[in-house]
């Protein structure tokens, strides 16, 4: 049975959503053209075979993006189709917000923004972000909530993008990776703020079942298979690109393997729990992102991998009730573990490799203090602007969703 809302909110949803999209087509008609210089000159077949390959890249992130995150997050009885549905729902604002953001930001000249393959890349991948943090929240917002945290978010991540290339001198791929840690942070803080008193006395609409499940592990797949295209997508040399995929599909093999043990070690029935092992097997591909155009040998992945998956797994059974009981956060997808620690593992990995390999310390050490500057800054701007996400003074008019009462969860029986 799908959340009844508030009448209200059913005749916002309708409003704010053709209202984006008008504001968005007016914005597009005046500020953005496509980028047809690949097209024009045909007398240079290394360009045309670049946005070939580029395409290939951009369809792998596509199907993540749309198909892989959404039925990643069907594994609820209640919000299956739900989230699937709210998952293109906040994906398709999110490419379109994106890259007029990005835009303006980046690729702004002559009063017009140029498009190409690769600006819709970054897009998916800032999108991306907000995915994220929409399942830190999933089953406790309604789409209203979901398209004003994705427009904030998208401008909170790529104006942290912005900062960190601009001012602290970052990489672009480094900077787009930080999408990982910015989204779980962001929506973390968010749950936070849309905690209400009672609510974690009854969870009885956090219950997984098998048809859905099966949905689930279908995006987890997609996932999986997809990965070393999301994390070399963006890279442009030739070698740092088959390094960084050859070191994301030995790390998700291994965070695989050591999801699916410990699965079983920690069952009380000693089975696999298909919920936990939904999201952790990821972890491997989360954890190397950062790291992994600078990983030189193929042990050192299968390492992080190894290391990704058993701190997801733990996260799975210790970190979720732990951040419930002590902040009241409660994360419905465990993005804190998949993709938040994850993210921060990788990132001190670099460093550690750096400092490993580096032929001058003192310049390594400086890079690594403006990598941990660059994760700072990051996991500051998610936690501030993820909390003023939702205002005090709207907290309750945004989330008045259809929840079963107590004395009617008594009545039936619902535990």
């Amino acid at each position: 049975m799908a959340p009844k809302y508030a009448p209200s909110l059913r005749r916002l949803l309708p409003v704010l959503a053709i209202c984006l999209e008008i504001a968005f087509i007016l914005i597009f008609i005046f500020f953005v053209q496509y980028d047809d210089s690949y097209i024009q000159d045909e007398t240079q077949p290394k360009k045309r075979k670049t946005v070939t390959t580029v395409y290939a890249d951009f369809q792998d992130v596509h199907v993540m993006v749309f198909l892989g995150f959404g039925f990643l997050m069907s594994f609820l009885r209640r919000y299956g189709f739900s989230s699937t549905g709210f998952n293109l729902l906040v994906a398709a604002l999110g490419v379109q917000w994106a890259t007029l953001v990005n835009g303006f930001l980046f690729e702004f000249s002559d009063g017009k923004i140029r498009i190409n393959m690769m600006s819709l890349v970054t897009a998916n991948l800032c999108a991306a972000s907000a995915l994220i943090s929409m399942g830190a929240v999933l089953g406790k917002t309604n789409p209203v909530q979901l398209l004003l945290m994705t427009l904030l978010e998208v401008t909170s991540f790529i104006f942290n993008h912005w900062f960190l290339t601009t001012f602290i001198k970052m990489d672009c791929v480094s900077s787009i990776m930080h999408h990982h840690v910015f989204g779980a942070y962001f929506g973390l803080m968010v749950s936070w703020a849309l905690h209400r008193p009672g609510l974690r006395q009854r969870h009885e609409k956090e219950k997984s079942s098998t048809d859905m499940g099966k949905f689930s592990m279908l995006g987890t797949i997609f996932l999986w298979m997809f990965w070393p295209s999301y994390n070399s997508v963006l890279i442009e040399g030739k070698a740092e690109k088959m390094n960084a995929v050859y070191s994301t599909y030995f790390s998700l093999a291994a965070s695989a393997v050591t999801v699916f043990a410990f699965s079983v070690l920690i069952s009380k029935k000693g089975k696999m729990n298909m919920v936990y092992i939904h999201n952790a097997i990821l972890a491997g591909g989360v954890a190397v992102g950062a790291a992994a155009t600078v990983i030189p040998s193929p042990w050192i992945a299968l390492t992080i991998g190894l290391t990704a998956g058993l701190i997801c797994i733990l996260g799975c059974w210790f970190m979720k009730p732990f951040l419930e009981l002590a902040f009241d956060i409660h994360d419905t997808c465990g993005v804190h573990y998949v993709h938040g620690v994850p993210g921060i593992l990788g990132v001190l990995i670099r460093i550690i490799i750096e400092l490993a390999t580096a032929s001058n310390l003192q310049v390594a050490w400086s890079e690594a203090a403006f990598y941990l500057l660059a994760l700072y800054i990051t996991l500051a701007v998610s936690l501030v602007l993820g909390l003023v996400t939702v205002p005090s003074s709207s907290r309750e008019t945004l989330t008045r969703m259809h929840v079963t009462p107590p004395s009617r969860i008594q009545q039936t029986g619902m535990k």
